[in-house]
């Protein structure tokens, strides 16, 4: 699929609801990210990007990164090492792999939403927030694209 194609059916105001939804509830951050560009590997391309996103920067190393390749039909699922270490790598996998049943649907918003909470979870459970302590939103909340 086209990326073009792919954002245009997916209701970005949802989308970027559930992040602030979920970031509300963990000191974490969650990132959607669309791939105009083949991967190859989805998870290697993933990782580069988290890179190139600056996601590595963040206070606590607790971002997740959503990572699609509409033309490929591809998408990895990937945390920094302070959230990965904690939830290992089979979260990973089934929060891709939920995602990607949502989109056999034809179902791509609701699967983005799926994975975005999935990750909110997982961040409220080991980074949670701290009464009394504002929380920095460290990333941009939108889809970002390249």
């Amino acid at each position: 699929m086209d990326p073009q194609d792919f954002l245009a059916r997916v209701d970005e105001g949802r989308v970027v609801a559930a992040i602030r939804a979920a970031e509300s509830r963990c000191r974490g951050e969650i990132r959607v990210h669309v791939s105009r560009e083949d991967a190859g590997d989805a998870h290697a391309a993933a990782v580069e990007a988290f890179e190139r996103l600056g996601m590595t920067a963040t206070a606590e190393r607790n971002g997740v990164l959503i990572f699609i390749v509409p033309r490929e039909r591809s998408l990895a699922v990937v945390g920094d090492r302070g959230v990965h270490e904690r939830c290992g790598e089979g979260f990973w996998r089934e929060a891709a792999a939920a995602m990607q049943a949502e989109f056999r649907q034809g179902r791509l918003t609701e699967g983005l939403i799926g994975a975005v909470e999935r990750a909110g979870e997982v961040l409220a459970r080991f980074f949670p927030r701290e009464a009394g302590r504002d929380d920095v939103n460290e990333l941009d909340d939108s889809i970002s694209r390249d």
